[in-house]
């Protein structure tokens, strides 16, 4: 028996369900962002505060992409 699950114990395809990890952490990233985000604005650290809105862009961002992929791969 192998000890990587490929779906069968799931019922979802590895490809599927690492996409939606994928999502998932990046909404995640996008929530603690606005936390630090939050901290940094208490402390008046601009720079803090720029690099934190970057990244949770980003993470938006990536969430989307992924959102926009799985809706075409799990449509099909």
């Amino acid at each position: 028996m192998s000890t990587s699950e490929t779906g069968e114990v799931t019922g979802t395809k590895d490809k599927d369900y690492n996409l939606i990890w994928y999502v998932e952490a990046c909404l995640s990233n996008a929530l603690r962002m606005e936390t630090y985000i939050q901290d940094a604005e208490r402390q008046n650290d601009t720079e803090v505060v720029e690099l934190f809105r970057k990244a949770q862009a980003d993470s938006r961002k990536g969430a989307e992409l992924g959102k926009q992929l799985l809706r075409t791969r799990l449509a099909g």
